[in-house]
This record gives C-alpha cells, structure tokens and sequence, in this order.
C-alpha cells in the first residue's frame, strides 16, 4: 500500500490555487498557507486513537469519545515551515512544536544542520514534519533521518505541494513515513523548484523577494 496521501478535499484544492498565483501577496498567502495546513491536519491525524468516556449534558449523561491521550508533536523545517504551525495548533493546542533548521551546501549540495531545538520527550510522540514544498527531498529526508537517530518512531510528512522526484526519495529512504500532500505536481525545473509549483514559499510567506 502507498504510503502517499494526497488530501484532495475541496477547500485545499481552491485555496491551492490561490497560493500558486503570482498576484496573491504575502498577507494573504501566510494566511492561506495556514489555512491549508490546518485542513491537511484532519486527514493527517485520522487514524489518532479515540477512547470512550462518560459525561453529563445539560440533558442527560452521554456516552462520548475523546482522542485518546496521544502526545503529538509537530515540526517545522525552518523557515517556510513556520507558516503552517498555527493553523495546525489551532485546531490541536495542546501540540509541543520542535524546529529543525538546514542548509543546502553549496559544495557537496548536502543538507547541512544548522539549528535544532526539540520537546525533551520527542521520541514518544508521535510527530508530522512540516515543509510547504517537498522538492528535491533531500532536505526533509534528512531531516526525518535526524528525528530517527533521536529514537522517534511515528512519524509523517505534511507537505502542500510535492514533487514526483521528491515523492521518492522520501519512499525510498523513509518507507515507513507516511506522506500528506495537497497536490502533487509534474516535475522539478533546473532550478530545484516543482512547477507549476508556487515559487519560493519562505519569500513569498515571509516577503522577501
């Protein structure tokens, strides 16, 4: 079974193009990249264990269910992985939030860990990493790779748009990692950017081009 999952619900898909157009701004397209991401978040968290327990309406005593009392943690790849976390802990506040940042060396074009800072008890939670865009795949993959060394087990990838070279070099370093995308896209340019793709989603958030 794939481990690809592409949330084609919609509200993603119309909110989609709406980043993909060069004339939407930064404003606006922080706040749809946050939107998105909190969408993404119910089908990424759908198989999150419930459990029943008993509680009093205003009417009567009902038989209800609750998630579970699953740690979550969610991960940025710095920096355009910061625009999704609000919309994602709006909706689960209680979520702890690790940040890894990397570089790609000019050199040897190798990721290159420049910054790190996770919840103490990372490897018992469950955890999505999150990057608008899974491009080359080199830099979540070796991300993932640094989440594993930790002893974390459960993990996923949440990802607004993907690239089919990206797509496998996370299937296959990271079998086991689920991947959550809104779209998947035709290919990589030159450049390393997914086309039709969005551009720069760090620049475009945080308005620096």
């Amino acid at each position: 079974m794939s481990n690809l999952h592409i949330v084609d619900h919609p509200l993603v898909q119309h909110k989609l193009s709406m980043l993909r157009d060069e004339n939407t701004g930064s404003k606006d397209f922080r706040e749809i990249v946050s939107e998105i991401a909190m969408l993404m978040c119910y089908e990424a968290t759908r198989d999150l264990p419930l459990v029943e327990i008993e509680i009093k309406t205003p009417v009567a005593v009902a038989k209800v269910k609750e998630v579970k009392g699953k740690k979550l943690a969610i991960v940025p790849i710095l920096r355009a992985g910061l625009g999704m976390v609000d919309g994602i802990l709006n909706i689960m506040p209680p979520t702890k939030v690790g940040h890894i940042g990397m570089y790609r060396d000019p050199e040897t074009l190798k990721p290159v860990e420049y910054f790190c800072k996770l919840p103490p008890d990372i490897s018992e939670r469950d955890i999505i990493v999150l990057d608008p865009l899974l491009a080359t795949g080199g830099t979540v993959s070796a991300a993932v790779s640094g989440l594993k060394k930790l002893g974390c087990k459960n993990i996923k990838l949440m990802c607004i748009i993907g690239a089919p070279e990206g797509v496998k070099v996370m299937q296959e370093a990271h079998p086991d990692v689920d991947i959550y995308l809104g779209a998947l896209d035709n290919h990589l340019n030159d450049h390393g950017y997914v086309v039709p793709g969005l551009g720069d989603a760090g620049d475009r958030i945080f308005g620096t081009k």
